[in-house]
């Protein structure tokens, strides 16, 4: 589904496409930590393994700018978690990343984002139809995110697989 998703975004100079192997569904955002911090932050995530936790069936839903009103800084695919399995993965995670997150006062919103506006640029909106098929969320992941001019490049830390 990557490659379908980055797909939507058109070659506009404005815009600064996600790459397709960064794309990803944010349960939480610790920001930076300390490089000695990871291993035991990696332990908790692993934690996950002993819980039961079902793969997210989600499906696109629209491809929104963000914010919503105004400016856009940066366009998202939103996504359907009819279920409710990704909200449950998400608090899962969040718990387990208590020591080094706060967890968030608004909803989980689950969503990809797909490209951001260059600095000084304003953008028209992405008037696309997304892939209407549903896909499995059937993995969490740890990422590592190393900041450049040229967009974040991520390294995979640890991963959990989640029931299928």
């Amino acid at each position: 589904m990557r490659d379908a998703f980055a797909a939507l975004v058109p070659e506009r100079p404005e815009l600064r496409p996600v790459a397709v192997e960064a794309l990803h569904v944010t349960l939480v955002f610790i920001g930076h930590r300390p490089d000695e911090e990871l291993p035991e932050i990696a332990q908790a995530l692993g934690g996950l393994r002993a819980a039961p936790l079902r793969a997210a069936p989600l499906r696109a839903a629209s491809v929104v700018p963000m914010p919503r009103r105004g400016r856009p800084r940066l366009f998202a695919l939103d996504l359907v978690d009819e279920g409710g399995c990704a909200a449950e993965i998400q608090a899962a995670v969040s718990r387990a990343m208590e020591p080094w997150y706060e967890p968030e006062k608004r909803p989980f919103w689950p969503h990809v984002t797909l490209a951001r506006v260059r600095k000084g640029d304003t953008a028209r909106p992405l008037d696309v139809d997304p892939p209407a098929d549903e896909f499995v969320a059937s993995e969490v992941t740890l990422y590592r995110s190393r900041l450049s001019p040229k967009g974040a490049k991520y390294e995979a830390l640890e991963r959990v697989a989640l029931a299928v």
